[in-house]
């Protein structure tokens, strides 16, 4: 059975955006979505059956209206709906367990403060053992037609980033760009005259390592032209200042569990709230 692409939907613009990513994604893919809405839990006492049924009318509707939207667009495209029986985070991570991929929306804040991704959607976003995308609404946009970037160290690479940026570009019949940032050193306060600053006799050495990491991938996608940047900074500045152009923007989230719940790291964190491309978040160990 050909597993689906699930959707979180709540009503919102950037979950219908979401959703019509998750569309295109699948034609792509040949696959199906999957629409599933998570009510947030009320205490039963604060509950009472006529709103309880109501919400549940509401979600079914909204569901079945997007749907309807999506097979109009997408003619052939299987588009299926659930209403999940618990909250938001379990029912969202449940539902991408025999998923391709699980599809969310972020929400706007401004060209300063960047994307809120949410607590639900951070949340599930570090938690589920697929690979989470995030979407922002863009009013009147398709999915653009640029790189796929992500982002890697050419010092500890992971196939399953690197593959998933490469199928995607393979889809799209577009270029994948992989960019690894030079971090700034922790006394790069101390300025030049204290401390010599060695990264830029470092990068042609670094920029070589990727090229020989891209080697494999080329052989094995042919048809996809790979370039690969070195740059220094903030890593997740520079994934984000690429995101302008991009298709779309992968990066890894290492799947380790804290005390104090998921966690999917700085870089990650950075690019999810502030890309204005749609974000890929691949798990891999």
């Amino acid at each position: 059975m050909t597993r689906s692409i699930v959707v979180g939907l709540d009503g919102t613009e950037q979950a219908n955006a979401a959703a019509e990513w998750a569309a295109e994604e699948a034609q792509l893919r040949g696959t199906g979505v999957h629409l599933v809405h998570a009510k947030e839990p009320v205490p039963e006492a604060l509950l009472s059956r006529v709103s309880r049924e109501s919400e549940e009318a509401w979600g079914e509707e909204m569901m079945a209206r997007t749907a309807g939207g999506l097979r109009g667009r997408h003619p052939g495209l299987s588009v299926t709906t659930q209403l999940l029986p618990t909250g938001p985070v379990p029912g969202l991570v449940a539902a991408a367990e025999g998923s391709e991929l699980l599809v969310l929306g972020s929400r706007a804040l401004g060209s300063v403060a960047g994307y809120l991704l949410g607590s639900v959607g951070l949340t599930v976003a570090g938690a589920v053992e697929r690979p989470v995308v995030l979407v922002r609404a863009v009013s009147g946009a398709t999915t653009p037609q640029g790189p796929v970037v992500v982002g890697t160290d050419a010092r500890q690479p992971v196939d399953a980033v690197l593959g998933f940026a490469f199928d995607e570009a393979a889809r799209r019949h577009t270029p994948v760009q992989v960019v690894y940032a030079q971090q700034l050193p922790l006394y790069a306060g101390l300025g030049p005259a204290m401390v010599p600053d060695l990264r830029p006799a470092l990068a042609p050495e670094i920029k070589h390592s990727l090229e020989k990491l891209l080697d494999p991938w080329r052989a094995k996608y042919p048809d996809v032209a790979a370039a690969a940047r070195v740059v220094v900074g903030s890593a997740g500045l520079e994934l984000v200042g690429a995101a302008r152009d991009a298709a779309l923007v992968v990066v890894g989230r290492r799947t380790r569990h804290a005390a104090l719940g998921a966690h999917i790291g700085s870089v990650a964190h950075a690019v999810l709230h502030h890309s204005p491309a749609p974000v890929a978040l691949v798990p891999h160990t």
